[in-house]
């Protein structure tokens, strides 16, 4: 495998794994029955659907369609936008668990540096 293609196998990696978590995880919140605490329902709901599209924009990066980086970039977009109104909430008062913070921040990281990788990989093929 050339040098060049393994970060994206990498990300595409990264990508699969992230998105089969964040749908067990937030299914288990949502339907599980369990007491998570002070959630914030939109972030939740946002997660568990995210994860279905972690899931195919992995997908789409492992196998080098044409679709998937500008799918990671829009994943990371909505997710800047969720957690930007995430934090506005928390400015106004909304009880929130601090683990929702810190998880918010992990996920946007994670789809900057998986846009990156996904962009420049597609660069270098145009």
């Amino acid at each position: 495998m050339p040098a060049r293609r393994k970060p994206l196998t990498a990300v595409a990696v990264v990508a699969i794994v992230f998105g089969l978590l964040t749908i067990v995880s937030g299914g288990r919140a949502l339907f599980g029955g369990a007491d998570m605490g002070a959630v914030v329902p939109f972030v939740l709901w946002f997660n568990f659907l995210a994860g279905f599209a972690y899931f195919i924009a992995g997908l789409g990066l492992w196998f080098r369609t044409g679709w998937a980086p500008g799918l990671a970039i829009a994943i990371t977009l909505a997710t800047g936008a969720i957690f930007a109104v995430f934090l506005l909430e928390v400015w106004r008062g909304t009880a929130y668990e601090a683990r929702t913070m810190g998880a918010m921040a992990l996920r946007l990281a994670i789809w900057v540096v998986i846009s990156v990788v996904a962009a420049r990989e597609n660069a270098s093929r145009a």
